[in-house]
């Protein structure tokens, strides 16, 4: 069984006394993973038809995710007649999308992200 953090946490403190011989050091402890309980949210209805909709297509900004919803966009428009497509890219794959760029997305009927390397 896997050891929660608080645990390995605990014990590297009691390590490091036993080598200082000092009990009274101030301890910092800084737990890296995100514990925040999240709640499940419904997935959105699905589009009866793709037909007259607006979809937004979001590059993460890896290599090769233009060339994915290039691809997408011809198809989305040629075989499903969807009305209209907005391009949207992220800064960078590293970090979440800024605000701005969310709420560009938000008026879309549909959105794909695309994820490629």
């Amino acid at each position: 069984m896997l050891k929660s953090c608080a645990v390995i946490l605990s014990e590297a403190k009691d390590l490091l006394f036993k080598q200082k011989g000092d009990k009274n050091m101030p301890t910092v402890i800084v737990n890296p993973m995100n514990e925040t309980r999240q709640t499940a949210a419904g997935a959105a209805p699905r589009l009866k038809t793709l037909a007259g909709k607006t979809i937004g297509l979001l590059d993460i900004s890896k290599p090769g995710g233009s060339v994915f919803l290039d691809r997408m966009e011809a198809l989305l428009k040629a075989r499903y007649g969807v009305a209209r497509v907005v391009r949207a890219a992220k800064p960078t794959f590293t970090k979440r999308a800024p605000s701005e760029l969310i709420a560009q997305l938000k008026g879309m009927d549909a959105v794909i992200e695309a994820l490629a390397d």
